[in-house]
């Protein structure tokens, strides 16, 4: 395999430093999914941790690192799942942290993220603003600024699901992998690659916030000008270059799904897996349910990212 900017040996290492609440995360068959998708199903539960979401993986690397040589003041900007893993990982560790967000964000996560002790700050625009404004706030006070998936650490805290999933999986041959900025999906790529060269990589964004895979697909930086996805986890506009030069080397594709198709995952993950999951979580699914022939007989592994929704949005786009 080609290089990419991440490391097999520090991601075992990572292990060392996460605290084991966010390791080795449920695995299991769904036998209850299969007969609707055609496939062999496994999930990757990545919700059943204290902040919700794989996200902790990351923050742990980051933190810990932080609160042995670094600064003990951090910002970062979120759509909310990274402000709630760094707010619980810098929380443990003496941190001081501040998390800028859209006021559009999800409620649910913006509550938590103050819960847990962070400095939230609120900007009026998308996550594209709020990752302009934590930029500014880290310059001016001279503090880390945690970029998300651009920070090494990031994705190689993300990776090590892809260990775990190599060490205990039997067999399977395609992994489904949320795509957004990218931490999870080369994290997680790279390490399959590099352990399991033949399963297929294949990561999943929506129609409605394309930038990355269309990145992916002309081998270039593809900016957008907005985004309009219910997947907020996921709904960046500008691709960070070096994010995507290492996810030309792990992924083998990189699809697009529409919004009917990712309520149509939460509703199966709700009926058949009893899972309340984000849209971003939802994508392999929907994945899935587009693609049935090209999976048809396959053992495929969708990582569930996260859970953490507005149930008032929740309850509308599923049905009580």
């Amino acid at each position: 395999m080609q290089e990419t900017r991440l490391s097999t040996a520090r991601i075992r290492a990572a292990r060392r430093v996460i605290d084991p609440v966010f390791l080795d995360t449920p695995l299991y068959r769904c036998e209850a999914l299969e007969p609707v998708l055609g496939c062999t199903v496994s999930i990757k539960l990545e919700t059943a941790n204290p902040v919700r979401s794989f996200k902790g993986r990351g923050t742990e690397v980051v933190a810990s690192r932080l609160a042995e040589h670094g600064p003990r003041a951090v910002v970062c900007a979120s759509a909310g799942n990274l402000g709630q893993a760094l707010a619980w990982s810098g929380r443990g560790r003496g941190l001081d942290v501040s998390v800028v967000a859209s006021r559009f964000a999800t409620a649910a996560k913006l509550d938590r993220i103050r819960s847990l002790g962070a400095k939230l700050e609120l900007v009026d625009g998308d996550h594209e603003m709020a990752r302009e404004r934590a930029a500014a706030i880290a310059r001016d006070d001279g503090i880390r600024l945690v970029e998300d998936s651009l920070d090494i650490e990031t994705c190689e805290g993300a990776a090590t699901i892809g260990l775990e999933l190599v060490d205990t999986v039997p067999s399977f041959d395609t992994v489904l992998i949320a795509l957004g900025g990218g931490a999870l999906a080369t994290g997680v790529g790279h390490v399959v690659k590099t352990l399991a060269p033949e399963v297929e990589v294949i990561c999943v964004q929506p129609q409605g916030a394309p930038a990355m895979t269309r990145s992916w697909h002309g081998r270039r930086v593809v900016t957008t000008d907005s985004t309009d996805t219910i997947a907020d986890g996921v709904a960046g506009r500008y691709p960070i270059p070096a994010v995507l030069d290492d996810l030309l080397v792990v992924a083998d594709d990189a699809v697009l799904v529409r919004e009917a198709s990712i309520i149509a995952g939460m509703r199966l993950l709700l009926d058949h897996a009893g899972l309340v999951v984000e849209p971003s979580a939802a994508l392999g699914i929907a994945a899935l349910l587009e693609n049935r022939d090209r999976f048809a007989g396959r053992h495929v592994v969708t990582i569930v990212c996260g859970s953490n929704v507005d149930m008032d949005a929740y309850h509308r786009w599923v049905g009580r």
